[in-house]
């Protein structure tokens, strides 16, 4: 896809949620269901996808584990995010290669020490690119894929997460 490709499609969406700003709120969902094994099922949309337990909490690795996955979504979204604001910008990338890292202390997660917070300490988001264009082109290239990226800005952003349980 080149930059006009994008612009035709993304041209019609632009104008449509400037004038009617509630046609652009979408509310994505997810569902799984509670599995056996303390395991969660989830519904992606092309197939269903097994989550359980990371090794270091005594998973068997055979299962996918939430951490990963959130790694995994951030990655995608900002391949996705860095892939459109290149071709929108017109900057040619030969190869590019996205990678996630994120350290966690498990002591929290297992209620080890109430002292240790549970999830991710830190999270480290890596583009390697190949591409011939300007130092200041490949800076701005990342500064709008971070300001686009939707997984980076809800990370940085803590949203608000409201949880409730019912009983069926």
């Amino acid at each position: 896809m080149n930059s006009e490709e994008l612009k035709k499609l993304q041209t019609p969406l632009k104008e449509k949620y400037t004038k009617d700003g509630d046609a652009a709120l979408i509310t994505l969902k997810a569902k799984g269901n509670i599995g056996e094994n303390i395991s969660c099922k989830i519904e992606t949309g092309l197939r269903i996808s097994e989550a359980g337990l990371h090794p270091a909490t005594g998973g068997t690795g055979f299962q996918l584990c939430s951490g990963d996955m959130l790694l995994e979504s951030l990655v995608a979204c900002a391949g996705v995010t860095l892939s459109a604001v290149a071709t929108a910008l017109e900057i040619n990338l030969t190869e590019g290669i996205v990678k996630a890292e994120g350290d966690l202390d498990f002591r929290g997660t297992l209620g080890i020490s109430k002292d240790v917070p549970v999830g991710f300490k830190q999270i480290r988001l890596l583009f390697e690119i190949k591409t011939t264009e300007s130092d200041e082109k490949i800076q701005t290239l990342l500064k709008l894929t971070e300001r686009y990226c939707v997984v980076y800005q809800t990370l940085i952003n803590s949203v608000k997460v409201d949880a409730k349980i019912m009983n069926l």
